[in-house]
This record gives C-alpha cells, structure tokens and sequence, in this order.
C-alpha cells in the first residue's frame, strides 16, 4: 500500500509521527503540507465526513490570534481560505492507499494499516509552544 505523509518540514509533532510509524515498520512518501499545489477536489477528500471543528490547524498565527474568526466561516469557505494558505490545514494528512486521513487519528490508522498503536499517544497534536508560520 502506498502511504504519503503530508508534513509541515521542521514540525516536531509530525516529526515524531513519522518515527512512530516507522518503529512499526510503515514505509512512507513524505509531502511537504505548505507547497503542495493543492486542488478544492483534493483537500476536501481528507475532510469528507469530518465536521469543520477537525480540519483546521488550531496553531496557526491567524487562528491563534484571532485574525480568522472559524466560527464565522462555513466548512466550505474555510477549505477556501487552507487553499490560499495552506497553513490552516490541520496535519498531518496522510494517504493510506485509497483512504484518506486528516490528523494523526490513530484509531483510523490503526484500522486501515491493521497495526495496534496505543490510542493513547499523545503526538497527535502540535508539540509546539511557538506560532506555526508558513514559511
């Protein structure tokens, strides 16, 4: 199975994701989140099913600052804005051959790569105390 882990390069939270799939052995893409020339089609892909509270970043300058008011966007126009700046994607996405995941959700990896990951991990979230930045 094809597996492409979309990062944030320098994150440390997806740093450690990445090493926790690889002490199970998950070969992987890795995709920087940032350049990627994402298509509408595509990002929406990962969001399917999942309410607009689970698809952003909640790290992100404008959101942290509250320069981005999430509650006044709809789902639709907030994939507009991730389309523009990428940073408010929330990461990682992952492609799990056909599946697509958004956020390390371990009990959805856990599922679909048939491994037993404790759902306990705590590295689903950023590990920062800084601001993310898109570049």
């Amino acid at each position: 199975m094809e597996i492409v882990f979309y990062e944030k390069p320098g994150c440390s939270g997806n740093a450690k994701q990445k090493k926790l799939l690889e002490l199970y052995n998950i070969s992987f893409t890795t995709k920087d989140i940032l350049s990627h020339a994402w298509t509408q089609k595509e990002l929406e892909s990962f969001f399917s099913k999942l309410p607009k509270e689970k698809i952003y970043n909640k790290f992100a300058p404008q959101i942290k600052n509250k320069a981005l008011n999430i509650d006044a966007l709809s789902k639709d126009l907030l994939i507009q804005k991730m389309l523009q700046d990428p940073i408010l994607i929330k990461r990682p996405l992952l492609e799990l051959g056909a599946n697509k995941v958004c956020g390390f959700d371990v009990e959805k990896i856990n599922a679909i790569l048939k491994l037993n990951i404790c759902e306990k991990v705590s590295i689903a979230t950023c590990q920062s105390t800084l601001s993310c930045k898109s570049e």
